[in-house]
């Protein structure tokens, strides 16, 4: 059955083309559901096949996920703060959790954006609370489109380099999404330090 729809797939991407690899990014980082894997794992198959450019699946790849960003964020923007000014006390958020959160967006918006769209379960979440603290926009979009390029393009490698082997692609995803994981945590707790040490010379100077 997952052959069988992995293979649809395949003929779906080569059908539309990189129309299709848009499109079906655009949906994955939207709030839709929808694995990024089996998007562009098999692209990166068709890459090695000679049926598709490297160059271009990414070029797809990262407009779709600005694309359903966008979307996440501009809705958010518009809609969530009046919803959670208006219906925030029934599930215990305060006007002042909403500051504090416009707060540390305005902080650390960018370090946020770049890891979580390394998260799987996060990556089309992050663009929420962004949009809601109307995180400048230019900085969202580069942040989203670095995350989003490399999570992209590990897919599309992986594809490349192993796309024939079912086994060894679900084998490899694991043991990458875990190590971006811990490398996500390093970066943050990293971030984390140099952050509190800059604010700490800031108050010397002070």
């Amino acid at each position: 059955m997952i052959a069988e729809f992995a293979h649809y797939l395949v003929d779906m991407i080569f059908h539309f083309g990189y129309i299709g690899i848009f499109l079906l990014m655009a949906i994955e980082s939207s709030f839709i559901p929808f694995p990024s894997e089996i998007v562009l794992i098999p692209a990166g198959y068709l890459a090695y096949q000679g049926e598709m450019n490297i160059a271009l699946i990414m070029t797809s790849a990262i407009l779709g996920s600005l694309v359903g960003a966008y979307v996440n964020y501009f809705i958010s923007m518009s809609l969530g703060r009046a919803f959670i000014l208006r219906y925030g006390k029934y599930f215990f958020i305060s006007e002042e959790t909403l500051q504090k959160l416009d707060s540390f967006f305005y902080t650390h918006g960018s370090i946020s954006t770049f890891t979580g769209r390394l998260i799987p379960g996060i990556r089309q979440l992050i663009s929420i609370p962004a949009g809601m603290c109307k995180m400048d926009l230019k900085k969202f979009t580069l942040y989203t489109a670095l995350g989003a390029g490399i999570w992209a393009l590990i897919l599309v490698l992986l594809g490349y380099f192993i796309g024939e082997n079912q086994e060894l692609i679900h084998h490899y995803l694991k043991e990458i999404t875990l190590i971006t994981l811990v490398l996500v945590v390093l970066l943050i707790v990293w971030y984390s330090k140099r952050h509190k040490k800059l604010k700490k010379n800031e108050e010397k100077k002070c």
